[in-house]
């Protein structure tokens, strides 16, 4: 049994999605999360840029006495996670593979599309993932960052979000597609403007799902899960105005206690 926390990062309040399903399937686990707004939006950056906020953040977390860290960021995924792995002493997990493998295990997976940050879609991390995984899969893959604001500026549920949306999605009502993958962590809190403009016929894929299982995965395999009885600790911190991730949490995590509070994490 190890009763270190798991660390996650996000580029802002978008891996909430993640830490969502992480204390709905890990809920013994203690989790520091830092949400890095004061950098945002890591879609608009370069990779060099986003490799080095993820990593030092990924130090910054190791304060912390973290057993494992996941990028709950499509984005910083792209861009950093094989040199976190390799800068890091823990395990380090991202999300574009776990999402990719979900789509593909899909019954009808014949064509794929992936709405990403324009970061993420110009990186071309989801084609080449599903591709190395199944040649023969068309993937259709459209930058939506307008998407990624709305949910920061907790936005969901509005007129609003479902216009950006619709907007944003009408490549796939010329160019259907039979699952879409939410290949940023913001999207899967608009999956109901999603369904409502596609139809209920296209399976959304949320990658956090299947990270939560990777990570599972590795923690027992490595006897590292915490077996307590009691519900971990959930501690969260802001690079920027801790309001705006405080109001996602109480949203998105209702009814879970946490801590939030400002940490100043360099940008190069």
């Amino acid at each position: 049994m190890d009763q270190r926390p798991i660390g996650v990062m996000d580029s802002g309040i978008g891996g909430l999605s993640v830490v969502r399903v992480l204390r709905d399937h890990l809920p013994h686990e203690a989790i520091v999360f830092v949400g890095d707004q004061g950098h945002f939006p890591y879609g608009l950056r370069t990779q060099a840029d986003v490799c080095q906020l993820a990593l030092n953040i990924g130090k910054y977390l190791l304060t912390h006495d973290i057993k494992m860290m996941i990028i709950a960021c499509n984005t910083a995924t792209a861009a950093s996670l094989p040199t976190l792995q390799k800068e890091l002493p823990i395990p380090v997990i991202g999300v574009i593979k776990p999402g990719a493998e979900a789509a593909l295990a899909e019954p009808h997976h014949e064509r794929v599309g992936v709405i990403a940050t324009e970061s993420t879609t110009k990186a071309g991390a989801y084609p080449k993932t599903i591709h190395e995984l199944d040649p023969n899969v068309t993937v259709i893959s459209k930058a939506a960052q307008p998407m990624v604001a709305v949910v920061q500026h907790n936005e969901v549920g509005t007129a609003k979000a479902q216009t950006v949306v619709d907007q944003e999605l009408a490549i796939f009502k010329e160019k259907p597609v039979q699952v879409l993958i939410l290949g940023c962590t913001h999207f899967p809190f608009l999956s109901r403007e999603i369904t409502n403009f596609l139809g209920s016929n296209v399976t959304l894929v949320d990658p956090a799902l299947e990270t939560v299982k990777t990570a599972a995965e590795m923690l027992q395999t490595t006897d590292s899960l915490n077996n307590n009885t009691t519900k971990g600790t959930l501690t969260l911190y802001s690079t920027a105005d801790n309001a705006e991730l405080v109001q996602g949490a109480e949203k998105w995590l209702a009814g879970d206690q946490f801590t939030c509070n400002h940490v100043d994490i360099p940008g190069d």
